[in-house]
């Protein structure tokens, strides 16, 4: 009799086969691609909030710059196609999503707004409000995609900004003043370099005394272009710095002729410094330097004012020759001997020589005297002093300028300089008197004023007298003469002596930065002042979104409908697949090893996918609340 055949190990017993559902790879897809989609949205935000610029490669930039309307094709095609992509996705996902749910028991009016949001529509019934709330804001979504990610890749002209930083010569300090009184005591306060100092100082004080009054600005000096004045800074960028020429030995500090100034700034590293910085299609800077100019205050010498014994009137002829005249040579010179108080009743005397006829006349309608006396204040370096004084008056052609007293108060400043156009504009931001270690500085700014008052006048005519008789005759209808407005004049005379104090300034500067002034041109760090600012790129690109608050929300307005169409998709697939696992655990209640196996499985999956929604969820709020945040602080701000 044959036995009964031995049940296999239950270990082999057979299970229902449980296959993934046969829209897994569908809805696989589905999330797959949304998750790209918010991945290229959110990482290109991302870096946007890291980097705050972006911009593509110069050639490109060139490209986009050329063909505008190609971009703006391009990116409209590119949103389109994402638009499109995300809003088929969500139907699917919500189609898919209310198949599931039909399953069980579902409400009329749950199920109209199913199919409703399935077909990219919306429902209005007011006795659902919530509901219609819900499809009305879905819907309106759908409809902005395209807006929302043209917003987000189209680039546009934006400036950016790179930090920089550097240092110059300081020239505020004891430490430039021990230097330049060892330069005073080997070659001079007044050397052959004067002769140059001569030549930009006035050219200087015409340009600041016209610029006022709506003459032209521009000031070349060593190849920069300066608008108005120098306000008594150097060049610190290189591409605005001038001559690029290298000065011989006896070419630098107060024998400085011209040359290659020396330029130490540079871009400060930081967080950022991995993002790439385009050269871009024109660059300016604003930068912090140190700077000097002078607060110049004229006035005419009244009868009661006594102390400054301003004398002009001691001249005889000191040569004639009645048979000049007829071969139009010198007829006659005249030589003046001025003489001023300048304190303690030490009077400082100045000769000057003119042209006269052969009776010792000089005429009032072709020739003008303008004689100037600067007293350089104590010579004495054991005392102090902080401005020194301009007396002047003008005669014959010049003689709207009357007896008159300039004080001149020199200033050590803070300047905001702008590089842009090929200029150099400055603005003063702080300024502080002269202190004692400022001595030297003084002196050699008082003999460039002396030298410059000398040298003015001609036999003929005065440098000084034409820049104020053209720059009036220019500006006015009125006839020149000594009744003219007083105010206006003085007006032109500070400006003039303001320019020759800040050419000095920018001259002495450039002397002792240019190239071979100092060991390998390095700036000993007792003789630097800091130099910081920001370079400019004009550029086109992307930036963070301060400038376009409001409609960066809106264009990622987007991500609540990508967050749910992934819970849709995800919540689809799982329940389906819980239900294949559901069945194969009730097959093998009784199989201990597999029912534990299966429950691991189980919950693995489920908890990887609660795990994943609530990353893509809780990063959409993340992300949405960082933004929020910034635009609200750059708003109030």
């Amino acid at each position: 009799m044959d036995s009964a055949p031995t049940p296999p190990p239950a270990m082999f017993v057979s299970i229902p086969h449980a296959k993934v559902p046969e829209n897994f790879w569908r809805f696989t897809a589905i999330i797959t691609i949304q998750i790209v989609i918010l991945t290229f949205g959110y990482g290109f935000l991302g870096a946007l909030a890291y980097f705050e610029y972006l911009a593509p490669s110069d050639s490109v930039c060139n490209l986009m710059m050329n063909y505008p309307g190609e971009v703006t094709m391009i990116v409209t095609l590119i949103a389109t196609a994402l638009s499109v992509i995300a809003a088929t996705l969500f139907t699917l996902s919500v189609k898919e999503a209310l198949r599931c749910r039909m399953w069980k028991p579902i409400s009329l009016v749950h199920l109209s707004t199913g199919v409703a949001l399935a077909q990219g529509s919306h429902i209005l019934k007011h006795q659902f409000m919530g509901l219609t709330i819900l499809t009305l804001f879905i819907f309106t979504m759908l409809r902005l995609l395209t807006a929302g990610w043209t917003t987000l890749l189209t680039p546009s002209y934006f400036m950016w900004p790179v930090q920089l930083n550097g240092s110059e010569l300081d020239i505020s300090g004891s430490a430039f003043a021990t230097l330049l009184r060892g330069e005073f005591q080997a070659d001079g306060l007044e050397d052959s370099s004067f002769e140059i100092l001569d030549i930009g100082a006035m050219l200087s004080g015409v340009i600041a005394a016209g610029y006022t009054f709506g003459l032209p600005g521009t000031f070349n000096f060593n190849g920069a272009k300066y608008n108005m004045s120098t306000q008594g800074v150097v060049p610190t960028i290189e591409s605005f710095s001038g001559s690029d020429g290298v000065p011989d030995a006896s070419g630098t500090r107060l024998g400085f002729s011209g040359g290659n100034v020396t330029v130490n700034t540079g871009v400060v590293p930081g967080s950022r410094a991995s993002a790439h910085i385009p050269q871009g299609f024109n660059t300016n800077y604003s930068m912090s330097q140190q700077g000097l100019t002078a607060d110049v205050s004229c006035r005419a010498i009244d009868s009661s004012q006594t102390q400054y014994l301003w004398d002009a009137n001691n001249s005889y002829v000191i040569y004639t020759n009645a048979a000049a005249a007829s071969n139009n040579s010198i007829t006659g010179l005249r030589l003046w001997n001025i003489s001023a108080n300048c304190g303690n009743n030490t009077l400082t005397s100045y000769e000057y020589v003119t042209m006269v006829d052969a009776n010792g006349n000089t005429s009032s309608s072709g020739s003008g005297f303008l004689p100037s006396v600067v007293c350089l204040g104590p010579m004495n370096e054991n005392q102090t002093y902080v401005n020194f004084t301009i007396f002047a008056q003008g005669f014959y052609k010049y003689d709207f300028l009357e007896a008159s007293v300039c004080d001149v108060v020199p200033l050590l400043t803070r300047v905001s300089v702008d590089y842009s156009n090929e200029q150099i504009s400055s603005v003063v931001t702080s300024s502080t008197p002269f202190g004692p270690e400022n001595f030297e500085l003084l002196s050699f700014i008082a003999a460039v004023a002396r030298f410059q008052s000398i040298n003015s006048q001609g036999l003929t005519s005065s440098t000084i007298g034409d820049t104020l008789y053209s720059i009036y005759s220019s500006t006015t209808t009125g006839y020149v003469s000594n009744t003219l407005n007083d105010t206006q004049v003085y007006s032109e005379l500070e400006d003039y002596w303001r320019g020759v104090v800040e050419f000095s300034a920018t001259f002495l500067r450039s002397g002792f930065m240019a190239t071979g002034s100092f060991p390998d041109n390095i700036i000993p760090d007792n003789l630097s002042s800091p130099v910081t600012g920001t370079m400019f790129i004009s550029t086109i690109g992307w930036t963070h979104w301060a400038n376009k608050s409001p409609i960066y929300v809106l264009a990622h307005s987007r991500s609540p409908l990508s967050a749910s169409s992934l819970s849709l998709a995800h919540r689809t697939v799982w329940q389906r697949l819980g239900k294949r696992i559901k069945t194969v655990r009730e097959s093998v209640k009784h199989m201990p090893s597999i029912k534990n196996m299966l429950d691991i499985m189980a919950w693995f999956t489920t908890g990887l996918t609660l795990t994943c929604q609530t990353l893509f969820i809780s990063l959409w709020h993340a992300l949405l609340g960082i933004s929020h945040s910034k635009i609200s602080a750059r708003m109030g701000s």
